[in-house]
């Protein structure tokens, strides 16, 4: 739903300004920013998950609300809203108690209605917002410390960014999030370095997989139409074989890619443990820098069925659990790895 229109920019030593623009009308963009039905579903960088305990959005009301970090950190925040104007203009403080993260700065938060003869409808359809943050500091010297230890920025891009998909989702054209699989891991390394865990045949194989596994035989061919055929040893000696099929990658930042139980020769099979196993899984890989305390890189993985019958949709959803138990070991893999030097 998002343009490719992304602009970053400081505007003084005491700002920070964001822009970004939506396939959406302000009514709709001002629904997800203002309401608590919506608000915690998006809000946050990369990973992160927002517990509202109240918000009134008027001049003088307040938002309380917590972000839960992808590594476990909570971070406490307060905001008073100054301005309230529907649906165009935000005004509000960030922070200015105690027992809040030692933050403070003033939001205007501006929802521009973009109209052109040809795409604008009476219903709104096809109308674009463009959202506009402006952030000003008491001082350059407490911008810095934002977003230096709070990666305040690069939080901020990411933000936007799970807005629209959530604008998506809310317009009915971003699908069924709930029948993805999505697991996110803080791993305290650069990005260089985690994409190349993830790219390079001998490193791959040195951690993929559940605790106990191993990586005895593989191939790797990283381009799209490429493939990665493994072997998966278990614990006990029993062996499997698997396949990615790279259908995009985005140097650093993405992988996409088809993944199957195969059998020896690469071609895909049913999964040994349930015929209504999906055939294949369309898996996404995104690596993107930790907007909170203590920087790294975050790994997110969000498989879906793909494609699915009703019934392989229904085992799938079922699976969720083993497969975060199986991922959640796989990442303690990968961060044993990387603790090694990768």
């Amino acid at each position: 739903m998002a343009r490719p229109e992304n602009l970053e920019q400081t505007a003084s030593e005491r700002e920070i300004v964001l822009s970004r623009v939506y396939d959406a009308p302000p009514e709709l963009v001002w629904r997800a920013w203002t309401d608590p039905e919506h608000i915690g579903r998006w809000w946050g960088p990369t990973g992160f998950t927002t517990t509202t305990h109240r918000i009134e959005v008027r001049p003088g009301g307040q938002w309380r609300f917590v972000m839960h970090g992808p590594d476990g950190t909570d971070y406490e925040n307060l905001v008073t809203y100054v301005e309230v104007v529907e649906p165009e203009r935000l005004v509000y403080r960030h922070g200015g108690a105690k027992d809040v993260e030692p933050v403070d700065f003033t939001v205007t938060a501006t929802f521009e209605k973009l109209v052109t003869a040809t795409f604008d409808s009476a219903d709104g359809a096809g109308t674009r917002t463009r959202v506009t943050l402006r952030m000003v500091f008491p001082s350059p010297e407490s911008r810095d410390f934002a977003v230096r230890e709070y990666g305040a920025i690069e939080g901020g891009r990411q933000t936007l960014a799970r807005l629209a998909e959530h604008l998506r989702r809310m317009s009915g054209a971003g699908g069924a999030d709930g029948d993805a699989f999505i697991i996110s891991r803080v791993l305290r390394a650069p990005r260089d370095l985690v994409w190349r865990a993830w790219t390079e045949r001998d490193r791959l194989a040195a951690w993929f997989g559940p605790k106990g596994a191993t990586i005895p035989r593989c191939t790797l061919d990283v381009r799209p139409g490429g493939v990665f055929h493994y072997c998966m040893r278990g614990p006990g000696e029993e062996e499997s074989w698997g396949t990615w099929t790279f259908r995009g990658i985005a140097e650093a930042e993405r992988l996409e890619f088809i993944v199957s139980f195969a059998d020896e020769d690469g071609r895909a099979v049913r999964a040994p443990f349930d015929d209504t196993w999906p055939l294949g899984m369309l898996s996404t890989v995104t690596f993107e820098a930790h907007a909170g305390k203590g920087g790294g890189t975050v790994v997110t993985v969000r498989w879906s069925a793909h494609p699915a019958t009703a019934a392989e949709q229904e085992t799938f959803a079922a699976g969720h659990g083993l497969m975060r138990q199986g991922w959640a070991g796989t990442f303690d893999r990968l961060e044993e790895h990387l603790s090694r030097g990768g």
